[in-house]
């Protein structure tokens, strides 16, 4: 039985954990034969396309159906790259739009502002699995994120979508190992939300900031950064968040004169660079734990 020590490294952040993954690995296989046939929300990330690859390996073509969800806080480019991800897979998969932006309460922007998001996606994998007659709506959770502030975790209960990963207790470390064995691109993907992400609590969100922030963050994976935010704190103000590793690029003369040339483009008069670097939810350091555990 193969038991590692796994460091989970999230830039700069270390974990050790005894992680005994193969035998996670062979629970995910009795999940997914558990289910029968299962339809997947798949955004083309590190754990969805595990997670899809293994289902589809498991299952069959024919009992797999990868779902890509299509709205104004996913990027063109990420919906580009999971079409290509689910074709490479060779899984059968379809598009669906989703209307959070429409929901108020999501456009209000409060700190369960996910759990919003997450029902409309659900409700809509749910309709298209009743249609399709197959077993189960699944998703890429995984164990780590059962420990971190995600509201969305109650829509998913509420909504009875089932998380193998989780389940199976693979943790992101552990499926971006196998996604290496298994050969797939993704294994050192960056970490990615969705760009309802970017914005403090409370502000405001519409499609318009949604499409200033997707080209903002576009300007700079097109120069070559790869663990990329950009922060929109108002109307007026970007705060970038790069990698430890990218920071010192980016002010380089040259860099930092295109950043701030092309933000400014955007109608950002002040662009700044975020000297902690890239970390996933950060617009979650102002909540306390009580705050957080009240939308729980």
């Amino acid at each position: 039985m193969e038991t590692l020590e796994l460091v989970i490294m999230e830039d700069g952040d270390q974990e050790h954990v005894q992680v005994d993954q193969r035998s996670a690995l062979s629970r995910l296989e009795e999940i997914l034969l558990s289910l029968g046939s299962v339809v997947i929300g798949f955004s083309g990330g590190v754990d969805s396309t595990f997670l899809l690859k293994v289902a589809r390996d498991v299952l069959g073509r024919e009992r797999v159906r990868a779902v890509i969800g299509i709205s104004e806080t996913y990027p063109e480019r990420e919906l580009v790259e999971a079409v290509r991800l689910a074709e490479e897979i060779d899984a059968e998969y379809e598009t669906v739009r989703t209307e959070e932006t429409d929901v108020l309460k999501f456009a209000e922007n409060p700190p369960d502002r996910c759990y919003y998001c997450k029902t409309e996606l659900y409700e809509k994998l749910e309709g298209i699995r009743a249609r399709i007659g197959f077993g189960a709506v699944i998703d890429g959770t995984n164990a780590d994120d059962t420990h971190e502030f995600r509201p969305g975790l109650r829509a998913l209960h509420e909504q009875s979508v089932c998380s193998p990963l989780a389940e199976a207790g693979l943790t992101k470390f552990a499926i971006r190992e196998r996604s290496r064995e298994l050969g797939l691109t993704t294994a050192d993907k960056p970490s990615f939300a969705c760009l309802s992400s970017r914005f403090p609590y409370g502000m405001a969100i519409d499609r318009d900031k949604l499409k200033r922030i997707d080209k903002a963050e576009n300007i700079l994976r097109d120069m070559g950064f790869l663990a990329v935010r950009v922060r929109f704190h108002d109307a007026r103000t970007a705060r970038i968040e790069l990698g430890t590793k990218e920071l010192m690029r980016a002010i380089e003369p040259a860099h930092r004169e295109q950043i701030v040339t092309a933000l400014k483009a955007l109608d950002f008069t002040y662009v700044t660079l975020d000297l902690q670097g890239f970390r996933s939810g950060s617009m979650n350091e102002v909540l306390t734990e009580e705050t957080k555990q009240g939308y729980l």
